[in-house]
């Protein structure tokens, strides 16, 4: 199926894209992450949800959502760096 997949701030700097469209065979968010992390590089760097203890933030269609989250034809995926501060 085909998706955009969007990245935000830290994670677009890595990467050096901000969208891009493309043909996955993932069903859920959780499946389309680790496909893009076997990318390696900065996407293995950025999106494994294992690197360095961090949680990584995503949202389909706009609503934030979790690993388990049905992707469907068409749909919008964001990835969203960590939030650190106080």
């Amino acid at each position: 199926m085909k998706v955009t997949v969007k990245y935000f701030a830290s994670i677009r700097e890595s990467i050096g894209q901000g969208t891009e469209v493309l043909q996955t065979s993932a069903t859920t968010l959780g499946q389309l992450r680790h496909e893009l992390a076997t990318r390696g590089g900065a996407y293995e760097e950025c999106l494994d949800a294992a690197f360095k203890g961090k949680t990584l933030r995503m949202a389909l269609n706009q609503d934030m959502s979790d690993d388990t989250a049905v992707l469907l034809e068409g749909c919008e995926v964001a990835f969203f760096p960590p939030v650190t501060g106080g």
